[in-house]
């Protein structure tokens, strides 16, 4: 009798541990990271998940897409933690219940660039504001991202701030590529086009042409980075302790020190969070 008590135990415990949801360390997978294209053209994201990996064990898989796509499929449960540079669509995001918090990870900055003759004089330009609103008098050839990256949202800012909308009039000289940042470059380089970027994809960029930065500086043009876990309460599948381990070593020591370290052909796109900026990328 004791010994068919036992045998019904151990069945009926097998059964309860089998109904269980499956927890990121069952599952054995990667960490599903979503992040943006200008991390990825910048150079930097390859060599950074090495080294977390190399530190911690976690292997880690990417989606790339712009911000806006990046956060949808972090409302959906496609990902486990979040990279991106949005900061009120990230705090709306957080606010929804989608991410459990958001945290600061670097900065780039945004740049206007454009053919090196500057037929718009941008670079004598007051601000920002005005380097648009001069592009716009021309009019000169403009090419936006136009997809709803993070980018493409303080682009649009911008020039909201100038008093202009010019992706809802369609004129001939301000164009959408609807595609990553490097496209847009490529298409603003074939164009001899100003466009808009920041220095993480410009410092990688190799097929410049006659393109250079012509506007940068001030607090509008500063672009932030964070990285935020999506809520396991909303989504039990996600790897929340993984996600968790690569939000404590991007904005710890090490892999601050990484970001601080690392440089395209001597230039330094990105700041960390907590250590000294660097010179200007170029």
């Amino acid at each position: 009798m004791v010994r068919q008590l036992a045998r019904l135990f151990l069945v009926l415990t097998m059964l309860v541990v089998t109904a269980l949801p499956a927890t990121a360390a069952d599952t054995d997978r990667p960490l599903l990271l979503g992040t943006t294209t200008s991390v990825d053209n910048s150079g930097l994201l390859g060599p950074l998940l090495a080294a977390f990996r190399a530190e911690t064990g976690i292997a880690v898989r990417t989606v790339v897409r712009g911000t806006g796509a990046i956060l949808q499929l972090g409302r959906s449960g496609d990902c486990d933690v979040v990279l991106v540079h949005h900061p009120d669509a990230e705090t709306a995001f957080v606010a929804g219940g989608n991410g459990i918090a958001r945290h600061p990870v670097m900065t780039s900055r945004f740049l206007i660039v454009g053919p090196e003759s500057d037929p718009a004089n941008i670079s004598k330009a007051p601000d920002s504001k005005a380097a648009l609103a001069r592009i716009a008098a021309g009019p000169f050839e403009f090419i936006s991202r136009g997809d709803q990256s993070g980018t493409n949202a303080a682009e649009r800012g911008l020039w909201t701030r100038a008093g202009l909308a010019p992706w809802t009039t369609r004129g001939d000289w301000y164009r959408e590529t609807g595609a990553g940042m490097g496209a847009t470059l490529n298409m603003a380089s074939v164009l001899s086009a100003y466009t808009f970027t920041e220095s993480g994809s410009w410092t990688n960029f190799a097929n410049r042409g006659d393109l250079a930065i012509l506007f940068e500086g001030g607090p509008q043009l500063s672009n932030p980075y964070a990285i935020i876990p999506i809520a396991p309460d909303r989504h039990p599948h996600v790897a929340a302790d993984s996600a968790q381990s690569l939000v404590n070593w991007l904005t710890g020591p090490v892999g601050q020190a990484f970001i601080a370290d690392f440089r395209v052909d001597g230039a330094y796109p990105f700041a960390p969070v907590r250590a000294p900026r660097r010179s200007p990328a170029r």
